[in-house]
């Protein structure tokens, strides 16, 4: 199931220099970060201005988890749960979005694209810092809920509105209006049918008999004036 593309708009953006490499394989990328990061999967972090790796574990259907390591991937961070993102023009670069937080917080991280990539990872936060990210960007921000990152493979996803409302991945997205129905077939009157002939009065005798009767009565009168 894929779902339907989340648009990606506001907030901050940071686009990494040719440091930053992508391995279309493994999904990794190896990132320098210039300022405090806030990242959570089943717990919160905040990674410091460094250099990090981002690793993209193959999962099931568009449900990822994105482990952050050291630059020599000797410690793990944070393992986050992410869904698929796309973008209709990819660039040479790797890309990272932030969530706004409210002031005197570090960013939240909202999005990983991949150099060269057009899909990409959106990050799913955990309740109560989701419901900040939402109030604060006054925009719906992916959530579930676990304990392990266990529970995470299978914890309902949806989305908690700036409102603090909760909604169901499947209703936050609107569907393609339908087709509009066809309309209902017009019954249209049978035509009538054709007159059938009438019948014929009579015999044509009778017009013959008659046309000698009169020529015979014409014939009288003329001997008589004659």
């Amino acid at each position: 199931m894929l779902r339907k593309v989340l648009g990606i708009t506001g907030g901050f953006l940071l686009v990494f220099s040719a440091l930053a490499r992508a391995d279309e394989i493994q999904q990794k990328t190896v990132v320098t970060i210039n300022e405090p990061v806030i990242v959570a999967g089943t717990t919160q972090v905040t990674l410091q201005p460094g250099r990090y790796v981002l690793k993209r574990l193959n999962n099931l259907n568009d449900r990822h988890f994105v482990v952050f390591y050291n630059e020599d991937m000797t410690k793990v961070f944070v393992t986050a749960m992410a869904l698929n993102n796309y973008r209709l023009v990819p660039t040479d670069k790797t890309v990272l979005k932030y969530w706004e937080t409210p002031k005197g917080n570090p960013p939240a991280l909202r999005a990983w694209f991949p150099s060269g990539e057009r899909w990409g990872q959106e990050f799913v936060y955990p309740k109560g810092l989701a419901e900040i990210i939402a109030r604060q960007a006054n925009a719906p921000v992916l959530i579930a809920e676990a304990k392990t990152e266990k529970e995470l493979e299978t914890a309902p996803i949806r989305e908690v509105e700036p409102s603090g409302k909760e909604v169901p991945l499947e209703e936050a997205y609107v569907a393609p209006p339908a087709a509009a129905p066809e309309p209902a077939p017009v019954e249209v009157a049978a035509a009538p049918p054709p007159a059938e002939p009438l019948p014929a009065t009579g015999s044509p005798i009778f017009d013959i008999g008659l046309l000698g009767m009169i020529a015979a009565g014409a014939g009288m009168l003329l001997r008589k004036i004659s």
